[in-house]
């Protein structure tokens, strides 16, 4: 995600991606191996990642001819709530439970850019509506790459018996906006919520992190109830994300651990129930845009994802 509601300078500590592997498939060693290994069961070492070949042309907020089509809805709706169906849970070990699932961006907010600028208030200040998100280089947007995650991860948790809800499905125009989306998973009463993301930052920085709620108080905003359960959910994903796919932590947010804490994000912000953020990846670092771009390694994210919130809900 490469905006101000989720973006990271394009440069920080560098880690050998060696040396993450090595933390994360053996025995823990300090923090960042402990929290991989706590997360995945401690057991199995990660397999390899399915890789495709990127493409070579395009830039950030691409919205040429590699968009895909417009999002349906009016104008008015825009102004709205966007709530799509209800989704009935099933039978498994996660009958009953809810889980809001948040696919980041839209694929229409480049046609709106005063309607996604507009500030809104996410409780310690102000911030924009939304943004475009990032692309590859070859033109693959991040709000096309969290939809499709956003529906495999909705599947995966439904044959485990979950209700599951989407904040939006590109069936509006643009947004829902930061605090909209903040506010679907609290009217939900959801059990757990993850906001499917991937980011864009410099090339050679690499792998993944899940984002934490810091503590904060402050205008609407009071994190206090949970920002304990919503880190054992990170931490959880974190680690069935890395032994799903075979991604490292990330080198350049973390310190090597896969999870970073935050307190600057509306989302997590005005947030009354267990939430996290997941980067996928970076969009814009030719190798792991190979793995983002392939619909194998896009399928072992979801499951991840899924693996990750079943434990924290099966506990």
């Amino acid at each position: 995600m490469s905006y101000d509601e989720n973006q990271h300078p394009p440069t920080g500590p560098r880690r050998s991606r060696r040396g993450l592997v090595a933390v994360a498939a053996l025995v823990p060693v300090g923090l960042a191996g402990w929290l991989i290994w706590q997360g995945a069961g401690g057991d199995g070492a990660p397999g390899p990642a399915a890789a495709s070949t990127p493409s070579s042309a395009g830039k950030p907020g691409d919205t040429g001819p590699t968009a895909s089509a417009s999002p349906s809805g009016s104008p008015s709706a825009s102004a709205t709530r966007s709530a799509p169906a209800e989704r009935p849970g099933g039978k498994g070990p996660l009958a009953g439970k809810v889980v809001v699932v948040d696919p980041g961006h839209n694929p229409g907010n480049f046609r709106h850019p005063s309607e996604i600028n507009k500030l809104v208030d996410i409780g310690t200040n102000r911030k924009e509506c939304d943004t475009t998100g990032t692309a590859t280089v070859g033109g693959y947007r991040e709000a096309d790459f969290t939809l499709d995650v956003s529906r495999r991860l909705r599947t995966l948790l439904e044959k485990q018996g979950a209700r599951v809800e989407f904040t939006h499905e590109s069936d509006r125009p643009f947004g829902p906006c930061i605090d909209e989306r903040a506010r679907f998973g609290n009217e939900a009463k959801a059990d757990a919520v993850i906001s499917v993301h991937a980011d864009g930052s410099a090339t050679g920085n690499r792998g993944f992190h899940v984002i934490l709620p810091a503590l904060v108080k402050g205008g609407a905003a009071d994190t206090s109830k949970i920002v304990g359960p919503s880190r054992d959910l990170g931490e959880r994903i974190a680690g069935h994300f890395l032994r799903a796919t075979g991604s490292a932590p990330s080198n350049y947010v973390g310190g090597g651990t896969g999870l970073d804490e935050r307190g600057d994000l509306g989302g997590l912000n005005l947030s009354t129930v267990p939430k996290v953020f997941i980067e996928c990846g970076n969009m814009r670092d030719p190798k792991d845009a190979a793995l983002l771009t392939s619909p194998d390694w896009r399928q072992k994210a979801a499951q991840g994802m899924a693996d990750g919130i079943g434990s924290y809900l099966g506990k």
